[in-house]
């Protein structure tokens, strides 16, 4: 049997940042994240990490600043490889799906940030695409968010609205507990 790939995206000290300013949900996201980091990583199982670098020069994420680091849990190691993005696809501008059919395909565990913007699209698109992607839930966040009327929604709202949206139609949907008892 292949073996997944851990896909985590945008796991950027910039999210630290703005956390200081917005309500987020999921503070242990980065916990279960690193959890499933660790375990790949001693199976040497297929992994890639994803970097936001923004184009926008005032921006947290743009190359240089730094926001675009990797948080300190998910910093490669022994050349483990980075999809740098500029858009919130990790598909756009970029060789994830010639790396993921290099490795034959193999189901996606998706993990990363934030579960509304480049989670979302990422997972849209690879349901399109046809790969067999599992969303972990718990190892994902977003922030609040102020609707176009001026209303507060609230992080977890948004988090639980996305992956309902996702569950079936682009992805199956796990926790990191799961996950490491089904891949162990």
């Amino acid at each position: 049997m292949r073996a997944p790939l851990l896909l985590l995206i945008d796991f950027q000290k910039a999210f630290t940042e703005i956390a200081r300013d917005l309500a987020r949900n999921n503070t242990d996201a980065e916990h279960h994240a690193a959890r499933l980091l660790a375990h790949w990583r001693a199976r040497r199982w297929p992994l890639l990490h994803v970097r936001h670098d923004s184009m926008d020069s005032h921006s947290r994420f743009r190359a240089g600043a730094s926001g675009n680091a990797f948080m300190d849990f998910a910093v490669p190691q022994d050349n483990e490889p980075i999809i740098a993005k500029a858009v919130n696809s990790a598909f756009i501008g970029t060789d994830l799906a010639g790396r993921i059919d290099a490795l034959g395909r193999p189901r996606i565990v998706m993990t990363g940030a934030t579960t509304d913007h480049c989670v979302s699209t990422t997972a849209r698109m690879a349901g399109n695409l046809g790969y067999d992607t599992v969303l972990v839930t718990d190892a994902m966040f977003t922030f609040d968010r102020v609707a176009h009327n001026g209303a507060l929604i609230r992080a977890e709202d948004i988090h639980q609205a996305h992956l309902a949206s996702l569950a079936g139609e682009f992805a199956a949907l796990s926790t990191a507990e799961a996950i490491l008892r089904a891949n162990g």
